[in-house]
């Protein structure tokens, strides 16, 4: 029969299996040849499931359209694979479609099923003539095989020789034990001549496929779940070459638990009912069971204890429990007949909710009659019985005398401020009272207090206020509790309370030491407690102004803290500044920079290097108060031991010149102009400028004439007022050269001859 003329032809480049690790990028290049005879419109696209768009993030799938002549090839299309950096092992199925629906809609559309085949990072990337291998049926995470204990779980390994000379094969599978797999190789007809043994490796010509079977067969034991081992083939002629597969198992859950029950002592007169509870994990989950009885019948007659009550049991395992059966209550045990029938049975609850066989054993308890010797107990006991009512017959006519119990206070310790001291006590046949008297002894004096029963119940011990429960109340046979009866006492202290029962009139006559009935009680009332400052010290005694004064402290019962306050002042009173306050919310701290340095621990708080700015010089005590949040009027407050002491800025001399020269040595020119020039840093400081003046400004300036009674030396000399520095000085050495005059030209006289005295031998021409 002749194959039907296609009128596309479509050529795929690569035309197999694409190997890929995750986040490689995978070309598909295709070609396709209009060979119809008439003009067409082709659209190429992709058809996938939502596994394979997960591998490569299409969001859609990629299309292409062609337009063709007749006999017209297409230029190479290519599609990029982009496979997730993240993407697991596996291989993953897609379709190429080729599809012509208005011009070859009889002949289209053509689908070409491929794959692409995810590789382990670890695997060595592949050349092109090394050998590769695939696994059939492929596999991912997300089509898994499904192992069926009572099948064969077998997958067929193929093995392509691509290189040019004979090599041999062999299988692994590097993450399970050897009882999970087995190995079959093929013979190939290339293993030798004459040999028997059993094969052990797949031997390939050049250019040759290959198959190795290989079987699952997990360990009954196996639990189950999703197993994926690294399948690895071994090249004898290139051992280093990695090459590596995943195949992905699913083993569903079996869920088998096998209950035997076992009756070992089942009619008891005295001794306890025993059985034994045989459990046997035959699925392959691990199960932890909890043990318990329910009742079969109406009422439930009976105790029980399991040993163990939980039991965990691993896939193929077994384990046992013992069982006691308790009957109950001892009057229920019959006098006569067969005896008591108890019938129940086994509740097993699986902590992780996993089903349960729908049938649980069921047990029967028999409790024999009893022996007949206990009738001549009952006997015994309706004697006692009546005897017992005519004894109460005569204490009806014969009263109880009336009798003071348990008188003591509700707390023996309170705190002040909190509550009142609040006491109880009862008072047996209370009809015979007359009257209670309390009286108190301690710190703060109180009136006694007088209760008058002639008329009933006062209605101050009778009657409660709104919504509460009175103080007093009759219970059975005459006897009268007392609870809760306030008595206004809350000063600190220790007190001793006394209360005092008088009898009616008439009432045990001839008891005359019995006529009144007392008892006292302690209490104390202790100090109301408030957050107390342990420590508070700073890390040094002196700074130097704009530093931080680093501040440590340990405060007790942080619960009870409302507010933190930091002050300091000095000898004179005055204040350092405003207070610092950190607040407290039921003891936890509010401000964020004050809980990265503050922690809790035994009841204590402790701060550490708590900054506070020194911006204020002198000699300060600290103080800090802890303010209470629990209403007291007490405020615990600490000073540092020793004063702080801070230290002004070190001050200097910026700069201090003579015509813009800081030349120690100058020389001045008489009749010119000097400006002196300085400026001073610091504060609490002197300046002087010797030597014209003891006190001049911080910087300044000064011209000055030169002449020749300018001082040979100037000087800037800076002296801290309070003494805690060392003075600094600047000066200079000056030296004025005079001012030269110029030298005056003599004036040109006539020579007038000198007449000789008279007594000269010269004579005048």
């Amino acid at each position: 029969m002749q194959a039907k003329f296609n009128p596309l032809q479509v050529i795929i480049n690569p035309p197999g299996i694409q190997f890929g690790m995750p986040g490689d990028t995978i070309d598909l290049h295709v070609v396709v040849i209009n060979q119809g005879d008439q003009s067409a419109v082709i659209d190429l696209y992709f058809v996938f499931d939502e596994v394979f768009q997960n591998l490569t993030g299409w969001s859609s799938s990629p299309r292409e359209s062609l337009a063709l002549a007749p006999q017209q090839n297409s230029d190479e299309v290519t599609f990029e694979f982009k496979i997730g950096a993240d993407a697991l092992p596996g291989t993953y199925d897609y379709t190429l479609v080729v599809d012509s629906p208005q011009h070859y809609p009889q002949d289209t559309p053509i689908t070409f099923p491929n794959q692409i085949k995810v590789l382990l990072k670890e695997q060595t990337a592949i050349r092109l003539n090394d050998p590769t291998f695939s696994i059939r049926p492929n596999t991912n995470p997300n089509k898994p095989l499904i192992f069926n204990p009572s099948e064969l779980l077998q997958v067929e390994v193929i093995v392509d020789n691509r290189s040019y000379l004979v090599d041999r094969f062999r299988l692994s599978c590097p993450d399970l034990d050897e009882d999970w797999f087995t190995i079959n190789y093929l013979a190939t007809g290339f293993e030798g001549q004459g040999l028997v043994s059993q094969v052990t490796a797949l031997e390939l010509n050049p250019g040759i496929q290959g198959q190795i079977f290989l079987k699952f067969h997990p360990p009954g034991d196996t639990l189950a779940g999703s197993y994926s081992p690294t399948i690895r083939l071994y090249s004898e002629n290139s051992p280093d070459l990695v090459l590596l597969d995943l195949v992905y198992i699913q083993i569903p859950t079996n869920y088998r638990l096998d209950i035997e029950f076992n009756t070992i002592l089942g009619q008891v007169s005295r001794k306890l009912g025993k059985y034994e509870l045989s459990l046997s994990n035959r699925g392959n989950i691990v199960r932890e069971l909890i043990l318990s009885l329910e009742s079969r019948d109406e009422e439930e007659l009976y105790t029980y204890k399991f040993e163990p009550t939980e039991v965990r049991l691993l896939p193929n395992r077994s384990a046992e429990t013992n069982l006691t059966v308790k009957p109950r209550p001892w009057w229920r045990r019959p006098w006569f007949g067969t005896g008591l029938v108890v019938n129940f049975k086994v509740d097993i609850k699986d902590q992780q909710n996993l089903p349960l066989p729908n049938t649980l054993p069921q047990g029967t308890l028999v409790w024999k009659p009893r022996p007949l010797w206990q009738f001549l107990l009952l006997l015994l006991g309706i004697l006692g019985l009546l005897g017992g009512i005519g004894f109460i017959i005569w204490r009806i006519l014969s009263p109880d005398p009336l009798r003071l119990e348990n008188f003591s206070a509700n707390n023996p310790r309170i705190t002040e401020e909190e509550d009142e001291v609040a006491l109880k006590w009862d008072i047996h046949n209370y009809q015979q009272l007359q009257k209670l008297v309390l009286t108190a002894k301690g710190s703060q004096p109180i009136q006694p207090i007088s209760y008058d029963f002639s008329n009933g119940i006062p209605e101050s011990l009778g009657k409660g206020s709104a919504n509460e429960i009175p103080p007093c109340q009759v219970q059975e046979k005459q006897e009268l509790i007392c609870s809760n009866v306030k008595t206004g006492v809350k000063t600190k202290g220790n007190y001793t309370f006394e209360l005092q029962a008088f009898y009616r009139n008439g009432i045990q006559l001839f008891s005359p030491k019995n006529q009144v009935a007392s008892q006292t009680t302690q209490v104390e009332i202790a100090e109301k407690q408030i957050a107390q400052v342990i420590n508070f010290q700073p890390d040094k005694t002196q700074y130097i102004k704009g530093q931080n004064i680093l501040l440590s402290w340990a405060i007790a019962r942080p619960l009870l803290l409302a507010q933190i306050q930091i002050i300091g002042s000095a000898d004179d009173g005055t204040s350092y500044g405003e207070p610092i306050a950190y607040k407290f919310t039921q003891g936890n701290i509010t401000d964020p920079k004050l809980q990265k340095l503050c922690t809790q621990q035994n009841q204590q708080l402790r701060c550490t290097n708590i900054p506070l700015p020194a911006y204020k010089a002198g000699k300060f005590a600290f103080e800090i108060k802890a303010f209470p949040n629990n209403g007291s009027q007490k405020i615990d407050s600490k000073k540092t031991e020793s004063k702080i002491e801070i230290l002004p800025k070190p001050f200097k001399i910026v700069s201090f010149t003579i015509n813009g020269s800081e030349q120690q040595n100058l020389e001045l020119n008489e009749g010119t102009t000097a400006t002196l020039s300085w400026r001073v840093e610091g504060e609490n400081i002197q300046v002087k400028l010797q030597p014209y003046g003891d006190d001049v400004p911080l910087s300044g300036s000064k011209r000055l004439p030169v002449n020749l009674a300018f001082p040979p030396q100037i000087a800037l000399q800076v002296n801290d007022v309070s003494g805690k520095q060392q003075p600094q000085q600047r000066g200079f050495a000056i030296t004025v050269i005079k001012k030269v005059e110029p030298t005056p030209i003599p004036s040109i006289n006539p020579i007038v001859p000198t007449l000789p005295p008279n007594n000269s031998p010269f004579k005048t021409p």
